[in-house]
């Protein structure tokens, strides 16, 4: 048997290492926020974080409160490797609701959902296993899709500041070049999904040389660089 996680299914990918703040409002996620600041201190304060194959997890407003509890979200809805997410910071507000910071920590894949046992959904996971650092086609790799990142960046929003601060770690790159490229949902799920930092890195050159390309062809920026930052969950 898998380990048994608390879920939150989201519209976006979250990759180990990321940051990724929520504002926290429906009753089922603040049951699970107190849930895990409950949980004792040597026991890791995360959940997992899957994202939808379509649509966003939160249909209505920030401020609808008294609206009716949304149907389950069933595995189908899900892709099936998510990233748990966790706490770094937990801020309670006067009304109930929170304001949380999460880190990405470790991949797993689902196996199957449960809604019965708790107000929010719970899956039975799988870690994957941890990517190897000292790989060395991942060291050969690096220095090639970073500099395909920056040709990128610089493509698409020729004013932007250098990246000055790049992870030396492969894999910590591979995960922030999958994060902050203007990927697709199922892109950045691919990237997720990866076996190891060798293949994330070849399949993000890749598309970094593609979008590159059609950068150079149509010299058009469609979003400005400060859009694709992670955007901030309304839940």
């Amino acid at each position: 048997m898998g380990a048994i996680l608390p879920v939150f299914p989201l519209g976006t990918v979250l990759f180990p290492g990321l940051v990724l703040p929520l504002h926290i409002f429906e009753e089922r996620y603040r049951t699970l926020v107190r849930d895990l600041v409950a949980t004792t201190a040597d026991e890791p304060h995360e959940f997992g974080v899957v994202t939808l194959r379509h649509g966003s997890e939160v249909l209505s407003t920030e401020g609808d409160d008294e609206r009716p509890d949304e149907p389950p979200v069933t595995a189908g809805q899900l892709y099936d490797i998510g990233c748990t997410a966790e706490l770094r910071q937990v801020t309670e507000l006067p009304d109930g609701r929170f304001d949380i910071v999460t880190v990405g920590r470790r991949r797993f894949r689902v196996l199957s959902t449960a809604a019965e046992t708790h107000p929010y959904l719970t899956a039975e996971v799988e870690w994957l296993p941890d990517e190897e650092p000292g790989d060395e086609t991942a060291r050969v790799l690096a220095p090639r899709v970073l500099t395909a990142f920056r040709t990128y960046l610089d493509l698409l929003r020729p004013d932007s500041e250098t990246l000055d601060q790049v992870p030396d770690d492969p894999t910590v790159l591979s995960h922030l070049i999958a994060a902050t490229a203007q990927l697709t949902v199922e892109e950045r799920q691919e990237l997720l999904a990866a076996p190891d930092t060798a293949t994330r890195l070849r399949n993000e050159l890749k598309v970094l040389t593609r979008e590159a390309g059609l950068l150079a062809k149509v010299r058009a920026v469609p979003v400005p660089l400060s859009d694709l930052a992670r955007p901030v969950s309304p839940n």
